[in-house]
């Protein structure tokens, strides 16, 4: 869409000197290291509403887009074995986190940083060369070189060419911020349920967490089975050692900040638990219950370190949540990076966006990370300067809700997300939607949103309290259910797990939400399975309707697109050329190809509506949910006029 606010021309600041070709208003260009490689170009707008030109066929004739660029790609990953602190103590990949997860983050309390509970708001994955880190106590991570970890003197890059500061690179000698390595976790065979079962029966009184009764329940009843009663080993191996703890643990046992005490026992017990304490390396303090009960407790000496290796080397069934809230974070010699190698190899690697900024990666503070052709009306390149270039406009909410008191407005509805997406991750750090979603509902005015970016979960509360007064339309783009194969084809974007649960919070939420399957790539992701996979998945988030999209291929887009498809599927490039020979669009051929296979899977997840059997194929409409009331929903899709799709 050619707006008028988007043409290249002179531009002069008071000073009468040219300001950055397309960009009036500049106010500074920033690179922040929470996303290396990218500039934020950020700029006080003048006018944000913009009219879609009267000659268009979409639907709606008012957009509002905070953001030109996207900056879903991916900058800063580890790989997918990075244990990561959950709120519950316990640790989890980051290749198995998913969007609402509850982990440990940090924040700062006057001088001194603390862990805090946080929130997963995205999580995604991208291909990149990796790096070795390896600490003084043994801990190693592998992370790409823009990752950046915390250190006593403040963020700190692994490898070079991140930034321009070299100050801001890991060197050997830096104290990283933590705990240390986690430990890894039993393996759960036999001789740790035996040993967990003669836990439960040493420690003193009855298990009552439901969680403990559940694994006991499990050992005594469910495949392998143990057989009561159960005998100590003359020779216990250290599976047995680790289960009898976490038995003993879950009786009674507590954790609480700077304090773990494993549960009270008898006299005859105490002997095989020191044994096993001594065996993991654990020190230890026995302290006596007193009031001649006989009864003892051994509490685990050390800091917040050995009660976390405890807790991941046993594995108890009973957990909490939040209790290392409000503990202070340390630093220490044996955190010291001892070496950084690159493994000279490409490799999946992972990283999430949360609430607080950071999470904990293995024991260590790590940092988070928070439409191609209108760029080049700004002199920008369709490709890598769409994903590094983006032009932010700072002034958006208060600029927007002084338009919308314009005694002229007459409450149009207003589409977000047709050119750029409102929810990619640079929102995490400018938080402007906010704000438009108030400006849009004080003023009465419809409005919807399409975006494949999980940040919009963060605003579900918000919408769903203003959708009470105004129109409300939400539309996620989720191309496949293939995980390998998105992050092949769509690196540093939400999963489609996660947007599949996007959807499904939308609808819990109260509010209307439409799928685009798009776009589906031919003879990649065209087949009955693959659509018919992801269509059951679709309908059991309760989304309002579905609409399938092949591949638009603008220029700009087309010369990426076909020389990834020349390096990955050769075999499919003459395929590619007769569909896409007459431009942009897949030929109607194909599209209406597309649209028989697609019909019949649509009825029997009941998501075909009675308008679309009458339309063409090669033209399908917009789903049900994306868009409000005051819009020409008969409209087909027009993608050309769809960046994000």
């Amino acid at each position: 869409m050619r707006w008028d606010s988007q043409r290249v021309e002179q531009q002069t600041d008071r000073e009468g000197q040219q300001a950055l070709p397309g960009l009036p208003g500049l106010m500074r260009s920033v690179r922040t290291p929470e996303f290396a490689g990218t500039v934020f170009h950020e700029v006080r707008a003048k006018s944000v509403l913009n009219r879609v030109p009267g000659q268009s066929r979409m639907p709606f004739e008012w957009t509002v887009n905070p953001y030109r660029g996207c900056s879903h790609g991916c900058r800063y990953c580890l790989a997918g074995d990075t244990p990561v602190l959950m709120a519950d103590g316990r640790t989890k990949p980051i290749s198995a986190l998913a969007v609402g997860d509850r982990i440990y983050g940090t924040e700062r309390v006057e001088s001194r940083r603390r862990y805090v509970t946080t929130t997963v708001l995205a999580h995604w994955t991208t291909v990149k060369p990796a790096f070795r880190l390896t600490l003084r106590d043994g801990t190693q991570l592998i992370a790409s070189g823009d990752h950046r970890f915390l250190t006593d003197r403040g963020w700190r890059h692994v490898a070079g060419g991140a930034c321009a500061d070299e100050r801001q690179i890991l060197e050997p000698g830096d104290r990283l911020v933590g705990t240390g390595g986690f430990a890894t976790a039993p393996k759960g065979g036999v001789d740790y349920r035996c040993g967990y079962l003669a836990g439960i029966a040493a420690g003193h009184g009855e298990p009552v967490d439901p969680q403990v009764l559940a694994r006991a329940r499990e050992y005594l009843t469910g495949d392998e089975s143990i057989s009561l009663p159960i005998e100590y080993p003359h020779v216990p191996s250290e599976e047995w050692h680790k289960g009898f703890l976490a038995g003993v643990y879950d009786v009674d046992g507590d954790f609480a900040q700077s304090r773990l005490r494993i549960g009270r026992t008898g006299r005859t017990a105490v002997p095989v638990v020191a044994e096993a304490l001594r065996r993991l390396g654990f020190e230890y303090v026995l302290e006596d219950v007193g009031n001649r009960s006989g009864l003892y407790r051994m509490r685990v000496a050390g800091s917040l370190g050995e009660h976390l290796r405890f807790l991941h080397t046993t594995d108890p069934a009973h957990t909490g949540t939040g209790e290392l809230s409000g503990v202070m974070l340390r630093s220490g010699m044996r955190l010291s990076v001892s070496m950084v190698e690159p493994l000279d190899l490409d490799l999946t690697l992972y990283d999430i966006t949360t609430g607080t900024g950071d999470f904990i990666a293995n024991g260590v503070v790590s940092h988070n990370c928070f439409a191609r052709r209108t760029h080049e009306y700004l002199d920008m390149d369709a490709g890598n300067d769409f994903d590094s270039q983006i032009v932010v406009k700072v002034n958006a909410p208060e600029v927007l809700a002084g338009q919308l008191r314009a005694p002229r407005w007459d409450r149009q509805p207003v589409a977000m997300g047709t050119n750029t997406d409102p929810y990619q991750r640079a929102e995490g750090r400018y938080r402007l939607m906010p704000g438009i979603i108030r400006a849009l509902a004080d003023s009465g005015t419809p409005f919807s949103i399409l975006t494949k970016g999980t940040v919009l979960s963060r605003d579900l509360p918000l919408l769903s309290e203003v959708s009470r007064d105004v129109p409300v339309g939400i539309g996620v783009s989720i191309a496949l259910v293939d995980r390998e194969l998105q992050r092949n084809l769509e690196p540093g974007t939400a999963s489609p797990q996660a947007r599949l649960e996007l959807v499904r919070r939308a609808v819990e939420a109260g509010l209307p939400c439409g799928v685009f399957v798009a776009p589906v790539l031919p003879h990649l992701t065209d087949s009955v399975e693959q659509l018919d996979a992801l269509l059951a998945a679709i309908t059991d988030t309760g989304a309002s309707g579905v609409t399938v999209l092949p591949l638009h291929l603008r220029p700009g887009a087309r010369e990426w697109f076909m020389a990834w498809l020349a390096r990955e599927h050769p075999n499919l490039v003459p395929a590619y050329q007769r569909i896409y020979a007459r431009g942009s669009n897949a030929d109607a051929r194909y599209r209406r190809w597309l649209g028989a296979r697609v019909g019949p899977l649509l009825r029997r997840h009941g998501l075909d509506r009675k308008a679309d059997r009458a339309a063409d194929p090669a033209e399908p409409g917009w789903p049900e949910g994306s868009l409000t009331e005051g819009t020409r929903q008969d409209q087909p899709v027009q993608q050309e006029q769809l960046t994000l799709l």
